[in-house]
């Protein structure tokens, strides 16, 4: 459903026969114009969600206009049927003479920024300060006081990550479930009046859904309206071939489609909306939003679209994480973001948390530095991962960009490809923003002299040679052969990798020579290559010792913690933290497979989408026998000592926070981490007045000089193992870490 404006003139001679989703097929109503026209919202309204809340379109776009022109031609005959909730009401309506400015009832605050791990943490310390203080106050009122020597017990806060959208902030108001108004930010007090574009936006239900006995009296939700970028591509290339000036970027064709006097022409530039927040509730189930999370899951069921893709933390450790985790995907998102946005989930903590002037206690906006350098596009390949996902990757010649040598860059998909109107020979500008990979941004197009050449994204797979797929409503193409060298290489490739079973002496080359040979045709094959030393000998650069080195790095692996080979199996959403989720709540491989998705969602750190992923891999036989080879072979399915309670303060550093820094010769970074978890502390990223220890190794730099000024404990790495009980000069084996 490309696009929700009626096709102009009259129905096609060719229209298909009603489909079975069709209010009207064989329906009694059908002669009646008033259930007519009821059915056919009902309808329009129930595919608006599917299309742009779940992203599950069930009918073709002609369809799709085909019932929206049936609903307008009977409005037009019998005007005593129109409705202002109308999904026809979306499509157009008469231009306005000008905009009204409106006082909001609670200011649309900025977020504060912040740029670095350091100023998190500051931000994060004085959240707690504050909820602390808070907290002592009232135990001091209730006359509880802690006892001589001990303090009261840390806040817990839980945060939510989203991304920033780089849109325009717009806010609605609902009355009694209708879409009554919706209001620019304008100054943050007063915005435009832009009621009569917000009703075109995909995203805003004119009606929340009815169905719902908690619908509010009054609710103003908070979010953004944004162009996708491969709408913003098309429009962007409609315009450059008629000879038109060309947008600049999709955040100023957004805001300037919002100040349009007439609505059917900010129809056409196809402008979405998504929620992420709330100026205010009142009535109806307003008391049940204690959380900000189960705010947005109330958006999706009334109809809205929420941000995508939001994360939780618990602690910096896992705020840092996350936002590594969310920064890697952001040159695969659809939509322009400008940061990551940290709010404390609890209403209750945020009404004590406050509001500054400009921006409230409770949020702040991590942004990252951007670096850009122009380059030429010399070729593009096309790679095989381990999904069956095809990505095109792009040649470039060399170029430093903030300090980094950068030869060749992903570009994601088609979709993006069409989206920068790339050509092999085109000038390109590439773009480094903090953590982000360089990536292609865009195409210097007044460099080209005509001698560049279209890139041709396969329709076979370029391994295997199968017939690609495109995931329905989805933008990549996936080889659908399992056996697919292509997949398996990619599986194999992240299977030993330092994140998941750190399996020494497996490398890409030795990889490749495996699949070749044929000695390996499956994961469990690589712990059968023990009984083919010969063969492995007879491998080209495999002598003895490398033999060897193989061998005891893949026997090394089988006693790796349930959480890494949970992380190895490639299950879609599952990384470290949802991993170590799962092991420390189940403690066996076993035990996650007897619960269904339900039980799983109500883990920490998963939700409905993650638990369906499990649910759905382990529904699968062939994973299922994966699992059952794994077992055979001795690998490691986890027990009941894996288990550990969700406030875990046993051991030499129980509760404690623990920073690392400098370089280690004892340990390997992610040892020494997973060594202070399993003595019950938190690997911090960052030193703040509430670090226990860091732990220097040598060339130690500027988190020791603060650790120093603070008066933060600093340990050597032979201090630290001392501390937990390690031998003198022994590093604990990571086929022992937990």
């Amino acid at each position: 459903m490309a696009s929700n404006v009626p096709s102009a003139g009259l129905p096609f001679a060719d229209d298909p026969p009603p489909s079975p989703s069709d209010p009207t097929a064989d329906d009694p109503a059908a002669d009646d114009p008033a259930a007519e026209v009821e059915a056919l919202r009902r309808e329009l309204r129930r595919h608006n969600r599917l299309y742009y809340v779940e992203a599950k379109p069930e009918i073709p776009d002609r369809e799709y206009d085909r019932l929206m022109r049936r609903l307008i031609e009977l409005e037009e005959s019998f005007p005593e049927l129109v409705a202002a909730d109308s999904p026809s009401r979306r499509v157009g309506g008469e231009p306005i003479e000008g905009f009204v400015t409106v006082e909001h009832r609670t200011p649309m605050l900025s977020v504060e920024n912040v740029y670095d791990e350091t100023g998190l943490a500051e931000w994060d310390a004085r959240v707690r300060k504050r909820l602390r203080e808070q907290a002592a106050a009232e135990a001091k009122a209730a006359g509880v006081e802690p006892a001589e020597g001990e303090a009261l017990p840390e806040p817990a806060v839980t945060y939510l990550l989203e991304y920033k959208i780089d849109g325009v902030a717009l806010a609605l108001i609902y009355e009694r479930g209708l879409l009554a108004r919706a209001v620019t930010r304008g100054d943050g007090s007063r915005g435009d009046d832009v009621t009569h574009n917000a009703r075109t936006l995909g995203g805003v239900p004119l009606r929340l859904d009815a169905s719902r006995e908690d619908v509010p009296e009054e609710c103003e939700v908070r979010g953004e309206a944004y162009i996708r970028n491969s709408d913003f591509a098309k429009l962007r290339a409609a315009r450059q071939a008629a000879g038109d000036e060309v947008y600049a970027n999709p955040r100023n064709l957004t805001a300037g489609s919002l100040k349009l006097l007439d609505p059917t022409l900010c129809a056409e530039r196809k402008l979405r909306f998504l929620g992420h927040g709330t100026g205010y509730v009142t009535g109806g189930d307003a008391a049940a939003f204690g959380t900000h999370g189960a705010f947005l899951d109330r958006l999706r069921e009334w109809g809205i679209a929420p941000t995508p893709q939001v994360r939780t933390a618990v602690d910096m450790a896992g705020l840092v994480a996350a936002i590594g985790e969310m920064v890697e995907a952001v040159p695969e998102l659809d939509f322009e973001v400008d940061g990551i946005v940290v709010k404390v989930d609890s209403h209750a903590q945020r009404e004590t948390l406050g509001l500054r002037s400009k921006s409230p206690r409770w949020a702040v906006a991590f942004k990252w530095e951007k670096w850009e350098a122009e380059t030429t596009l010399t070729d593009v390949t096309f790679q095989v991962g381990k999904t069956g996902r095809v990505t095109p990757v792009a040649a470039l010649e060399p170029v430093e960009i903030a300090g980094t040598t950068v030869s060749r860059a992903s570009l994601h998909n088609r979709d993006e490809i069409e989206r920068l109107d790339l050509r092999i020979g085109d000038r390109v500008v590439m773009e480094k923003a903090g953590k982000i990979i360089p990536h292609v941004v865009r195409v210097e197009l007044e460099a080209r002299t005509g001698a560049e050449t279209p890139i041709r994204f396969p329709v076979d797979c370029p391994v295997c040679g199968s017939m690609l797929l495109r995931e329905e409503g989805g933008v990549d193409f996936r080889c659908p052969n399992e056996a697919c060298p292509g997949r398996l290489r990619g599986s194999i490739k992240y299977f030993a990798s330092r994140k998941a079973m750190d399996v020494d002496g497996l490398g890409e080359k030795l990889i490749d020579a495996l699949l070749t040979s044929g000695l390996v045709t499956s994961l469990p094959d690589l712990y059968r290559l023990k009984d083919r030393r010969e063969e492995l000998l007879a491998l080209e650069r495999m002598g003895e010792t490398s033999v060897d080195n193989l061998l005891v790095g893949l026997e090394a692996s089988k006693s790796r913690p349930l959480w890494r080979l949970l992380t190895s199996l490639n299950i879609r959403h599952v990384g470290n933290t949802v991993s170590r989720a799962l092991a420390n709540e189940f403690g066996t491989l076993d035990e996650i497979m007897r619960h269904d998705a339900d039980s799983l969602a109500a883990t920490e750190e998963i939700g409905g989408v993650i638990a369906a992923s499990l649910s759905a891999w382990f529904a699968d036989p062939a994973n299922r026998a994966t699992v059952e080879e794994f077992r055979a072979l001795g690998l490691n399915l986890g027990s009941e000592a894996e288990k550990k309670p969700k406030a875990e303060a046993a051991g030499a550093l129980g509760g404690k926070s623990v920073v690392v820094t400098g370089t280690l010769n004892r340990f390997k970074r992610d040892e020494i981490e997973e060594l202070i978890r399993q003595h019950g502390g938190k690997a911090s990223s960052s030193v703040s007045k509430r670090t226990d220890y860091l732990v220097a190794g040598t060339r130690a730099g500027s988190k020791l000089e603060k650790a120093e000024k603070a008066g933060v404990p600093v340990l050597t790495e032979d201090q630290f193992a001392d501390l937990i009980g390690l031998p003198a000069g022994v590093a604990e084996s990571p086929a022992a870490d937990g």
